[in-house]
């Protein structure tokens, strides 16, 4: 199965915008590795979350705001022999992201990241009354290494 490895911003934006979750890898107090699924928005070189105000991630990202965001689209399973188990494989493309999770305090840049996130499920930009913007936590993780992946695709 060919495996190709992208570098290409415009090709790993293409698989980023594609997929409508992603993974966040952590690693809690006790070093074990705690993944969880998000929505999120995207801009060159920083990745957006938002989340309730409360919760283990919290405490998680705060603690250690190193992280691994995984994306994964296109899966298509193949054969080359209908009869052979091993002669199986999944297309797939996929990026993986490494940075640092902020959090982010400011109002209105608070409601700029939101709307960058509500734009990519929507295509619209929304506004917001004050409680829902204090009552939710908001986080930029800035992006140091970003590689993609394309899997069985020739």
């Amino acid at each position: 199965m060919a495996t190709n490895l992208i570098q290409n911003p415009q090709k790993i934006r293409e698989i980023i915008d594609q997929c409508d979750t992603c993974y966040v890898g952590m690693v809690d107090q006790e070093g074990k590795p705690y993944v969880l699924p998000f929505n999120f928005g995207y801009e060159e070189g920083s990745i957006y979350l938002h989340m309730a105000p409360q919760g283990k991630k919290i405490g998680v990202m705060r603690n250690n705001p190193a992280v691994c965001v995984a994306f994964s689209t296109d899966h298509q399973l193949f054969h080359r022999n209908e009869g052979v188990a091993c002669s199986y494989g999944m297309r797939y493309r996929s990026v993986l992201a490494y940075g640092e999770v902020e959090f982010i305090d400011d109002y209105d840049e608070k409601v700029r990241i939101l709307n960058v996130t509500m734009k990519k499920y929507t295509a619209k930009e929304f506004s917001y009354n004050a409680p829902a913007v204090n009552n939710v936590t908001v986080c930029r993780i800035r992006v140091n290494k970003i590689d993609g992946k394309l899997s069985g695709y020739f």
